[in-house]
């Protein structure tokens, strides 16, 4: 018996060195950080300001690398999946990962058990935004001629199953108006239409929405928190505008393929969670709206289990689906 419980310690001593020389030896090459949409939008902002702060702080390569491909970002993420188990391929995305296959019957992957969940890193709210040529001052005054005319502005998403996507489907639920909403391929294009008036109505994170708002080039109508932003004062929230209480964030974590190298793991958990954690990467992100919100592996499994069901009533209500 004692022999057997000796192998035992002896096999977990060696499989625990193993994993330290992996880590050690992690990584051999660049490691590339796949952003599945185009640039300009906050998955790619705050990516850029991880990979920052990984390269700070580790002394190696992390190069961001946009694979806009559509289709709610499944298609750089599917990219991901196919890519070695070795750690240098990673995916940094937005909670619309976890939507898109509930919305996409095509997409044949599961963001539970075929990803390796690495760690959360950021969370944020979202602006409601229109162009300043809207007359509308709050939230009912832009839905209200949408009731008789459901043409008259044209509402828009960064993309399908986005929380931005979430949060103006709650809205025209709450408005009772049945005015289509135009997806895009990301954040960047979308807010370009909506600085050219193309567009009347969007919600977007704070990082990519509230400079256009500062430079009077957007008109922000809400927040989607249950209180104000320090960040944007003046601007009130769903409730303020005479609505059903409401929040939403959008919230970035890093996944990489299934069965990542335990050494690579390893490496890539300890330097996440020390970038995360720290005052440098907290404070590139105040800014700019977002807050360091650090979860790992285990609980952003568990993280992404209630979100989907917190997800689920409104789009179900919204009758969000690609066919």
């Amino acid at each position: 018996m004692k022999s057997l419980q000796s192998s035992a310690t002896a096999l977990a001593a060696s499989s625990a060195f193993a994993a330290g020389v992996a880590a050690q030896s992690f990584p051999t090459k660049p490691v590339t950080i796949v952003v599945p949409f185009p640039p300009g939008g906050s998955v790619d902002g705050v990516a850029r300001i991880l990979a920052a702060d990984l390269g700070e702080r580790t002394g190696k390569s992390f190069i961001v690398e946009n694979r806009a491909g559509g289709a709610g970002g499944s298609v750089g993420s599917a990219t991901v999946l196919r890519s070695d188990a070795d750690g240098h391929t990673l995916l940094f995305n937005a909670s619309i990962h976890v939507i898109t296959p509930i919305i996409n019957s095509n997409i044949k992957y599961d963001v539970i058990n075929d990803f390796t969940h690495v760690a959360q890193v950021a969370a944020g709210p979202l602006l409601v935004m229109t162009h300043p040529s809207v007359e509308a001052k709050n939230l009912k005054e832009f839905f209200e001629p949408l009731k008789t005319d459901p043409k008259k502005y044209t509402i828009a998403t960064t993309g399908l199953g986005s929380a931005g996507h979430l949060t103006v489907e709650f809205l025209k639920l709450q408005a009772k108006v049945e005015a289509p909403t135009l997806p895009y391929r990301g954040a960047g294009p979308a807010l370009n239409d909506l600085v050219g008036g193309h567009i009347h109505l969007l919600a977007d994170p704070m990082l990519s929405a509230l400079p256009n708002v500062k430079a009077g080039k957007l008109k922000a109508l809400a927040v989607t928190t249950a209180k104000r932003t320090p960040l944007a004062p003046d601007v009130p929230t769903v409730e303020e505008n005479g609505m059903p209480p409401f929040e939403m964030v959008s919230w970035y974590a890093v996944w990489g393929p299934k069965s990542v190298d335990a050494g690579a793991l390893a490496f890539l958990g300890k330097h996440i969670a020390d970038a995360a954690k720290s005052d440098g990467f907290r404070g590139r992100l105040a800014p700019l709206g977002f807050e360091a919100t650090y979860r790992d592996a285990g609980a952003l499994k568990s993280y992404i289990v209630e979100e989907m069901k917190r997800y689920d009533p409104i789009i179900k209500a919204a009758k969000i689906k690609v066919e």
